[in-house]
């Protein structure tokens, strides 16, 4: 098993990786991402947030720990940030499954964002249509519609999944039949 050299802070900091990815306590975390639904939901649910009064933001670290940095997919905010990352906690935070995402990294993401203070984490999975609200509380399988924990955002799963298109099929590149 190779062993991932370590990356200081600052370094992390100063870099542009490209996919970005998140930093826990020396270690740069890849990310999964650009696949069509990923890339789809990540619109909808910014422009829904946006729709709704808060100033929506995709992939902005957040600082959740002395060395912990994450970056979700989609974030929500009631004022807009006055810095490059956020050093608190946002008002919502999204993240979207991607296919190669293991269940025990995801649940280490949500675990970060609650302890940080984050109130309201949803997690959207595109291919089942689901989404899943984690809050201080516990977690909840949504039907219907999703609402923030002081009730002040609700979205509904129609607005998220109704336009989105019919689940994605690799095709071979054009003339290779």
């Amino acid at each position: 098993m190779a062993v991932a050299a370590l990356v200081s802070l600052e370094e992390y900091l100063s870099t542009s990786y490209d996919p970005d990815c998140d930093y826990v306590e020396g270690r740069l975390v890849d990310r999964n991402a650009g696949e069509r639904d990923h890339s789809y939901l990540q619109v909808t649910i910014t422009s829904l947030l946006l729709q709704r009064g808060l100033f929506a933001f995709t992939e902005l670290r957040i600082q959740v720990g002395p060395g912990r940095f994450r970056i979700p997919d989609v974030l929500g905010e009631r004022e807009m940030p006055k810095s490059r990352f956020l050093r608190r906690p946002p008002y919502i935070v999204v993240e979207i499954l991607s296919p190669d995402d293991r269940a025990s990294d995801m649940a280490e993401k949500i675990d970060d964002y609650l302890a940080f203070g984050v109130e309201n984490v949803w997690v959207i999975d595109p291919r089942r249509r689901h989404l899943t609200a984690h809050t201080q509380s516990g977690s909840l399988r949504c039907a219907g519609q999703v609402r923030t924990t002081d009730g002040q955002i609700s979205i509904s799963l129609e607005e998220i999944f109704g336009r989105m298109p019919p689940a994605a099929t690799d095709m071979p590149p054009a003339g290779t039949e």
